[in-house]
């Protein structure tokens, strides 16, 4: 985070997980898995006000640093922060349908891969998706063993309907998932609103219009 512009998005692969918006308007309500230093909370809080977002982080102590170190507000009618497991968060009916996007971004002090990969996590997270919605989950490289593994369980779940993006120069590449109808974007429509992310919100939209093009039927 750079002191003097907290809100702003500073890593690449975290840039990467608003790739969504390429192919979706800021929905209702956005649910984060993993804090981490708050980035991608503090930006959909920050500057989608039509969007009220939910971030969930088993660890108190996270939250708190973020509070106190990286200047994540305090909760209120558009924040709602949730001490709690994020494979139990998920599975709870009550939040069943609820979500325009998940975002899963679930690794712990050691890295070694995410700490929730589960078949049934996956589905768990399509559980909580609006339709159309969208699941958006950060992987390590593909030459790690738990690339594999997650993609093969998210493209089960998704019913095949995933794009990757490529992998930034720390190795991780970032999965979107679509849940709803089969995805068909036109190419005017997909490079005008990647220009609109540029301009709008200074996100490489045209970037991730160019890697994706030839993966997305109809472009």
């Amino acid at each position: 985070m750079r002191i003097r512009r907290p809100f702003e998005l500073e890593l690449d692969y975290v840039r990467n997980m608003m790739a969504w918006l390429l192919f979706m308007a800021p929905p209702r309500d956005v649910l984060q898995l993993g804090l981490g230093a708050g980035a991608l909370t503090k930006w959909s809080w920050r500057f989608l006000p039509p969007t009220r977002v939910t971030a969930v982080e088993a660890s108190a102590g996270v939250i708190a640093a973020c509070h106190q170190w990286f200047a994540l507000p305090p909760p209120d009618e558009r924040l709602r922060l949730v001490c709690a497991d994020a494979g139990e968060f998920v599975a709870r009916p009550r939040e069943r349908g609820r979500y325009g996007v998940v975002q899963v971004d679930v690794y712990d002090r050691d890295a070694r891969g995410p700490v929730l990969d589960s078949l049934a996590f996956y589905r768990d997270c399509r559980r909580c998706l609006a339709s159309p919605g969208m699941l958006v989950v950060n992987l390590f490289g593909g030459d790690h063993r738990s690339f594999t593994e997650n993609l093969e369980r998210i493209v089960e779940v998704f019913d095949s309907q995933v794009l990757v993006l490529p992998p930034v120069a720390a190795g991780n590449l970032v999965v979107l998932a679509f849940s709803g109808p089969p995805l068909s974007v036109d190419s005017d429509d997909l490079f005008a609103r990647a220009d609109y992310l540029e301009k709008q919100w200074r996100l490489p939209g045209p970037a991730w219009a160019e890697a994706l093009r030839h993966a997305i039927p109809g472009v």
